[in-house]
C-alpha cells in the first residue's frame, strides 16, 4: 500500500460517521471572515473519483455544460443533491456520478469523506472519495456534462499549486482557490474542497 492510500484509508471519516452532526464543516468564506453563509444549506453529495493510474494517481473533474442551471460551464465533482430515495451521502454521490458520466459503481470503492462544504449558493455538500480501477468507459449526461479531465493527485496535494484569487462580488472583494491545470481552472467551491483534503491528508 502506497503511503497516499494509507493517508486516504486512515484519515478520513468513515462511511457510517459522515452523516453525523460533529462532521466538520468548511464552506466558501473560509478565505472571506465577514461573510454570512447562505441561510439555507440544502444537502448535497460529490464523488471525488481516484482513478489508479499505473503512471500516477489521478482526480477526475467534469466541466458542466452551458446549458445546465446549476454553475453553468464549471469545474466541478459529479454529484447532486441528496435525493429522499438515497440511503446516504455516498449513494447519492455514486448514483450522481452514473447519471452524469456513466462510470459504473463496479469500479468504484468508497473510502469515506472529509470535511462538509457549504457554498454560497446554498447547498452543503458531502464529499466522498472513491478508489476508481482503471478499464472504465465512460458516457457523458450531454445536458449536464461537457467534457471531463484527470489532474494528477501529486499536483492537486502541493499546496505550490493552491492559488489565491480575488473577485468583487455584490460589492465586496472575495477571495478564492484557483488550481489551474493544463488550461483547466480548477476553482471555487471545488478547489476548496481540494484544499480541504490536502489539509484533513497532510495536517499534523
Amino acid at each position: 500500500m502506497s503511503s497516499l492510500e494509507s493517508l486516504l484509508r486512515t484519515r478520513l471519516d468513515p462511511l457510517d460517521a459522515i452523516a453525523r452532526e460533529t462532521a466538520r464543516t468548511r464552506s466558501d468564506n473560509d478565505l472571506n471572515p465577514g461573510f454570512d453563509n447562505h441561510p439555507e444549506q440544502r444537502p448535497a453529495a460529490v464523488l471525488a473519483p481516484i482513478i489508479k493510474r499505473a503512471s500516477g494517481w489521478t482526480m477526475l473533474f467534469t466541466e458542466r455544460s452551458v446549458e445546465t442551471p446549476a454553475h453553468p460551464g464549471q469545474i466541478s465533482f459529479p454529484g447532486g443533491r441528496v435525493q429522499a430515495s438515497d440511503a446516504n451521502a455516498a449513494e447519492t454521490a455514486l448514483r450522481e456520478t452514473f447519471e452524469e458520466i456513466g462510470l459504473a459503481r463496479s469500479f468504484i470503492e468508497p473510502l469515506g469523506a472529509w470535511d462538509r462544504y457549504d457554498t454560497i449558493t446554498g447547498f452543503r455538500v458531502t464529499p466522498i472519495v472513491g478508489l476508481v480501477e482503471p478499464g472504465f468507459e465512460l458516457k457523458l449526461d450531454p445536458r449536464e456534462v461537457a467534457s471531463v479531465f484527470e489532474a494528477p493527485l501529486d499536483f492537486l496535494m502541493n499546496p505550490a499549486n493552491h492559488e489565491v484569487r480575488e473577485a468583487q462580488w455584490q460589492g465586496r472583494t472575495r477571495y478564492y482557490y484557483v488550481m489551474p491545470y493544463e488550461g483547466h481552472n480548477i476553482w471555487g467551491a471545488t478547489a476548496g474542497m481540494v484544499r480541504a483534503l490536502y489539509e484533513r491528508l497532510y495536517s499534523e
